[in-house]
């Protein structure tokens, strides 16, 4: 261990912590005394509590501590701070030794038995190497954020508290995955969860997907999910669709041109039909069915009328030629 410690001699240094304690002891009791003074001015009542009016109004709690605190010229947060440690710690139960900053923190233990039992067991302090309190130490034990983060666990939470502000998480994130041994170092499913949320909007989304797919091996891969490929034949489909209205919208004789194309495919379907069952009824006129396949032919004819009636449009020429030929008997 090095001789000097910054300015001073090793030894120096060491009476100086020494001597920094004892004022700090000090301090520390004489900080009690000031809660002390404080609770005997307002002191904690349960929740619900009041004071009784007297003859003259009372003055509020706050307004008290106001009082006091500007009469000892202090501010009014560190007198309810003195007053609220103070009832936390009754002269009994306080530690010398300790910082009343370390009594503070150790205060909002809500358990008073706990409470007394933590103070009584000092963490290990391992840059002095022995085991001793400090501001961190105490914070840990009631799981406060501590001002020099060790732990990843409590630097990944110190980040976590100064990036809550969405302007610096948004910058604090760009900048991390800016840096290929981070990104990299995401697990898949992180890195999948990033994308998700980055590509919320859909501009962003199309042009992502639109440069992922250019890449043969990912569109390969993505292509083998059923759901992928249908979304992609659908949406080919759809764009087909869209094309085509453009094309009827501004070209009035392509519909016309449709309207004869489906019409042809209309009768030749018709014709067809007519014509395999003019061949087959025939053949089949003198035939025994079974149960099953009577059954089978019934649902055969069910499905040709209930698709004829599921596509029939409303309101249409056309409807009363698709409903003649669906309800009619067999």
């Amino acid at each position: 261990m090095s001789q000097r410690v910054v300015n001073v001699s090793r030894s120096r240094y060491e009476q100086t912590v020494a001597e920094a304690r004892e004022l700090v002891a000090q301090v520390a009791r004489a900080q009690f005394a000031l809660g002390d003074k404080a609770l005997e001015i307002e002191p904690i009542r349960p929740v619900g509590g009041s004071a009784g009016k007297g003859p003259e109004e009372l003055f509020t709690v706050e307004e008290s501590l106001r009082l006091f605190a500007d009469d000892i010229g202090v501010a009014p947060g560190t007198v309810e701070d003195w007053r609220w440690t103070a009832s936390r710690w009754p002269a009994g139960k306080r530690r010398d030794g300790v910082s009343f900053t370390v009594h503070k923190v150790l205060a909002s233990i809500p358990d008073e038995v706990e409470r007394w039992v933590a103070i009584e067991d000092a963490p290990f302090n391992s840059r002095s190497g022995r085991r001793q309190w400090t501001t961190d130490g105490a914070k840990r034990v009631v799981g406060q954020q501590v001002d020099r983060p060790v732990s990843v666990e409590e630097k990944v939470r110190a980040v976590r508290d100064l990036t809550r502000d969405d302007e610096v998480a948004v910058k604090v994130t760009a900048s991390l995955l800016a840096r290929p041994e981070t990104a990299a170092a995401l697990p898949a499913v992180g890195r999948a969860r990033v994308v998700t949320e980055l590509t919320r909007d859909d501009e962003v989304a199309t042009r992502v997907t639109s440069k992922l797919l250019q890449r043969p091996r990912v569109a390969r891969q993505a292509m083998r999910d059923d759901d992928t490929r249908f979304t992609v034949n659908r949406a080919q489909f759809d764009n087909s669709e869209q094309a085509r209205e453009q094309i009827r919208d501004r070209v009035p004789a392509v519909r016309k041109i449709e309207h004869t194309v489906e019409y042809l495919d209309l009768v030749g379907s018709c014709h067809q039909y007519v014509a395999s069952l003019g061949r087959l009824v025939p053949r089949m006129r003198d035939q025994e069915f079974t149960d099953d396949e009577r059954e089978t032919i019934r649902r055969g004819i069910a499905k040709v009328r209930g698709v004829l009636t599921e596509l029939r449009p409303e309101s249409s020429q056309f409807s009363d030629l698709l409903r003649e030929f669906a309800l009619a008997d067999a």
